[in-house]
């Protein structure tokens, strides 16, 4: 281990190499404590070192490096996700692209960007020409690019433009492979699906090309209900309105309001409640659709109040699980489709406050649908896994996040085309190692 890392810090002199141990373990780690079971799976690893490359010869100077000397090599953004994507399960290198930056160009309705651009430092930027990110995750203040295109896959925006593999919302990737002579592969379309949601398994992305959306004035608002099936019941209805335009609509189940601790002002006890972003110029329409669902509005502030300070986003996605966490470190989480209000409603009954649900809408096939991140009452891993089978039994798919497989995650199925782009790219197979269920039963 000695001969390896005087080795490596001998070919990494010319870069920024990350070596003091609670820093190296800082960037080794991400927000897998949000699983019970990746706690006690995931705690230990630790990189052997960190690297921050600035440029993409950087980079494939580190990736020829750690085929000479065979050893793993982890990618990562700003480590904001939560299943241990960027977690080095076998030691080895971390490669931080946070100091890959550079946005190239932004043109009306796309933009190319370095894989460490902050989303919303992104976003500042695109506004000036009227356009924005089609979607991002509640960790857009600090969450990279590249990072959501590597292990993300929905957030505010999924409302209009469903996940990010959907085809369309990833025009082009730059990658580099993990061979003896690193080779600079571009993909586009369809083809970037080899690399979208890989966990960084199938290739280190340099550049990426991406399509934006118009950029429109969004008032954020919180409406309270007095049960949360009406609440869902209006989630479902203005999902639907097309003639309202919407970025974001999350809905609340009571007490889930209760761990919201810097909204209490606008929460009162027993209330279920939707969190909101609405483009200013539907507001009239939009409150037509609360009053006939019998809500109240208790917070609204314009598109220009918004953007100061900490936005209602915060609190939504897998932000409420944070949240919610910060008052009982006994709470855990699932991902759910529920495709209907009919199995919202049956869950919502069945399961009472053990699961308590947290709806975020977005379009699935087309269609707006409900989609979970319950809270969940955390007992035993056993009784997590009956939770998942009673709601996969009912017709509710379950994107488990209490798992670092990336197939055993949401689509549950080895994807063919993924592992043999893995096998061309990364033939020794230290990319990212331990992730791919489809490499590890190759």
């Amino acid at each position: 281990m000695t001969q390896i890392w005087d080795s490596l810090t001998d070919e990494f002199s010319n870069l920024e190499v990350i070596t003091e141990p609670s820093q190296v373990a800082k960037l080794s780690l991400d927000y897998f404590h949000f699983s019970p079971i990746l706690e006690a799976q995931l705690k230990d690893k630790r990189a052997l070192l960190v690297v921050r490359p600035t440029t993409e010869a950087e980079v494939i100077q580190v990736a020829k490096t750690c085929v000479k000397y065979q050893v793993p090599l982890t990618i990562r953004g700003a480590g904001t996700g939560n299943y241990g994507q960027c977690i080095p399960l076998e030691g080895g290198v971390v490669l931080d692209t946070t100091k890959m930056n550079q946005i190239r160009w932004i043109k009306p309705g796309t933009a190319c960007v370095e894989p460490g651009v902050k989303m919303a430092s992104f976003d500042k930027k695109a506004r000036e020409i009227g356009w924005e990110l089609r979607m991002a995750p509640s960790t857009y203040r600090t969450a990279t690019i590249g990072g959501f295109i590597g292990g993300g896959s929905v957030g505010m925006g999924s409302i209009n433009y469903g996940q990010l593999r959907d085809r369309g919302n990833l025009n082009a990737l730059r990658v580099i492979t993990l061979e003896d002579d690193p080779q600079v592969i571009e993909l586009r379309g369809d083809d970037v699906q080899k690399v979208n949601h890989a966990y960084g398994t199938n290739g280190i992305i340099t550049e990426l090309e991406i399509p934006l959306a118009p950029a429109y004035p969004w008032a954020e608002l919180i409406v309270i209900f007095d049960d949360f099936l009406t609440a869902a019941k209006f989630g479902q209805a203005l999902s639907d309105s097309d003639g309202i335009v919407k970025k974001m609509v999350s809905i609340h189940a009571w007490p889930i309001p209760s761990y919201f601790t810097a909204l209490q002002h606008y929460l009162p006890s027993g209330k279920s409640c939707a969190l909101l972003m609405i483009c200013e110029y539907d507001l009239e329409a939009f409150s037509d659709l609360v009053h006939e669902y019998k809500g109240e509005i208790t917070y609204n502030k314009t598109a220009t109040e918004a953007s100061k300070g900490t936005s209602i986003l915060e609190f939504t996605w897998n932000h409420t699980t944070l949240h919610a966490r910060s008052v009982d470190s006994n709470l855990t989480y699932l991902q759910t489709f529920y495709f209907s209000l009919e199995r919202v409603e049956q869950m919502y009954h069945y399961f009472a406050d053990e699961v308590m649900i947290h709806l975020e809408f977005l379009k699935f096939g087309g269609k707006p649908i409900p989609a979970g991140l319950q809270l969940v009452r955390f007992t035993t891993e056993e009784r997590l896994k009956e939770i998942i089978r009673y709601h996969e039994e009912h017709g509710a798919g379950i994107a488990n996040p209490h798992t670092y497989i990336m197939e055993d995650g949401g689509r549950k199925v080895i994807d063919p085309i993924q592992l043999a782009f893995k096998q061309k790219v990364d033939p020794n197979g230290l990319m990212n190692p331990g992730k791919m269920r489809a490499w590890l039963k190759r």
